[in-house]
């Protein structure tokens, strides 16, 4: 598989499903490091593990600004 995004890193808000999830793991598999947003850290933790590679879980509300700060 090609390593498009490989040494560039990606921040996937509401990436612990749907869209944002698939989005996340298309990015991990082209090699990019990738930063993924929830509000519930069960479902971070579990898009984690799904996704694999160079993933980090940083929970969130992305409507909180303290939140965006954070991130």
């Amino acid at each position: 598989m090609a390593q498009r995004f490989e040494n560039k890193v990606v921040i996937v808000t509401g990436g612990t499903s749907g869209i944002g999830l698939a989005t996340a793991k298309a990015f991990a598999g082209e090699g990019a490091s990738v930063f993924i947003t929830g509000r519930r850290q069960d479902a971070l933790d579990a898009a984690v593990k799904t996704i694999g590679g160079r993933v980090t879980g940083v929970q969130g509300d992305m409507g909180r600004l303290a939140d965006i700060d954070r991130l």
